[in-house]
């Protein structure tokens, strides 16, 4: 069924999902079954994670913030029995320019010393000149980025103390109290001014707002790994080219200097799909 979709009804269905509409109400609004949607969005994630490979090379970043998302598949991690092997937490790892809001690398996997290695290489590959790059205080970056960037790197941490109280907090989904913040330097020369990850932090509320399946408090939780990933890749194609920044009014891609004009996901389908 999802060859014979209308190349309109495809580029309604992938407009709603880039806007964070869930599967059942695309499959009301439409008349397209679910199955078929999702199908679709697999397809689409795919096709956008080849974009984003092959779009995201040579690229003159100066200020780079990294941080990563919890999300999970299938059952929250507290859950999870022995024979959920596919089931649990999942994190993704993100990046950030902070001047042209570009996203120009992103893996989702575990919270580990594997992904964060992983993650940290692909995006030293991606740039074409040295930056300064922040992180949160995730031990697991300090080896990543001494492996990755092989210390051509200015590189600072943001190490925030929270309250004792701050588990239980999280557990119900209040912020933490934050009782202080401090800089610092671990490799290189970073103007202690730009050690932030403010700006990636915000990236990730945009992430949850335009994803539905990393809304906070939702049932709509991705039962397969391969449908969130392909969910993410969707979101960030859709967010680089395609989605108007508010604070630089073009896409982050057109203030890189990859694309000259802004895509639609009329373009985007039409890419993919052919």
């Amino acid at each position: 069924m999802a060859n014979k979709l209308s190349r309109d009804k495809k580029i309604l269905a992938v407009s709603a999902l880039c806007e964070g509409s869930s599967i059942r109400s695309i499959e009301r609004m439409t008349g397209v079954h679910r199955d078929t949607i999702m199908r679709l969005g697999v397809r689409m994630g795919d096709g956008c994670s080849i974009i984003m490979d092959e779009k995201m090379r040579n690229l003159d970043c100066r200020n780079v913030e990294v941080d990563e998302i919890w999300g999970f598949i299938g059952k929250k991690q507290k859950n999870v029995m022995d024979e959920d092997l596919d089931k649990g937490d999942i994190w993704t790892f993100i990046s950030l320019d902070r001047d042209t809001k570009l996203i120009p690398s992103f893996r989702v996997g575990n919270r580990d010393g594997v992904n964060a290695n992983a993650f940290i290489e692909d995006l030293a590959l991606r740039m074409k000149n040295r930056i300064q790059l922040s992180t949160d205080s995730l031990l697991t970056y300090l080896d990543a980025v001494d492996k990755g960037f092989a210390g051509q790197v200015d590189y600072g941490q943001v190490v925030k103390t929270f309250s004792q109280g701050d588990v239980e907090n999280q557990r119900k989904y209040s912020p933490p109290k934050v009782v202080s913040v401090t800089r610092k330097t671990i490799v290189g020369n970073p103007e202690e001014s730009k050690i932030c990850t403010s700006h990636i932090e915000k990236q990730n509320h945009t992430l949850r707002m335009h994803c539905r399946r990393l809304s906070r408090l939702t049932n709509a939780f991705s039962k397969k790994l391969e449908n969130f990933k392909a969910a993410v890749a969707m979101n960030f194609v859709y967010y680089n080219f395609a989605k108007v920044h508010g604070s630089i009014r073009c896409t982050p891609a057109q203030e890189a200097g990859i694309e000259s004009s802004m895509w639609t996901v009329s373009d985007m389908v039409e890419m993919i799909e052919g």
